[in-house]
């Protein structure tokens, strides 16, 4: 008989609660809006589940659903068009246990999205330039871009409330 390829219930419930609040955030930065924010972040512990991708670590597991929430995202943008709600509602949601949206973090929200998922994953969840580029598929050279032109936009928008770790 074959192996089923879905993983233990709690398997799967230790992942989940290890990365929700990274891949909701994540999803948040594209989508922009609560009931579509948790819709990708169903799908994207969905593939995962489905999958039976064996993770080498904690890092790999991680790695590999913020590449995949990215994926879902983006192909929805493709797939039709979509309402934005404002980062009130955002705040007011029952997503995940309330995430905080301080002044920088809007900043980061209405940033593009090249700069936003960079900037997310380098200063919020502590990747570097390197592992950014492995994730998103893109040189380093061009992570390393990003993050200087997302700088430089922040300073604008913040003035000198922003202060570069």
């Amino acid at each position: 008989m074959a192996k089923s390829l879905f993983r233990p219930d709690s398997e799967v419930s230790k992942i989940y609660e290890r990365h929700k609040r990274t891949v909701y955030r994540v999803c948040f930065a594209y989508m922009k809006n609560s009931a579509d924010t948790e819709d990708a972040v169903q799908e994207t512990f969905y593939h995962m589940m489905k999958s039976g991708k064996n993770f080498l670590s904690e890092e790999h597991e991680k790695a590999w659903l913020i590449r995949v929430a990215t994926n879902i995202c983006k192909n929805t943008f493709r797939s039709r068009w979509r309402k934005r709600e404002s980062l009130e509602s955002f705040e007011n949601s029952q997503g995940v246990d309330n995430v905080e949206i301080d002044e920088i973090f809007s900043a980061v929200l209405s940033m593009p999205d090249k700069y936003k998922t960079v900037v997310y994953l380098y200063y919020y969840e502590g990747y570097n330039s390197r592992e950014i580029s492995e994730m998103l598929g893109k040189p380093k050279s061009t992570i390393r871009n990003y993050l200087h032109e997302a700088r430089n936009s922040l300073r604008e928008k913040l003035g000198g409330n922003f202060d570069e770790e």
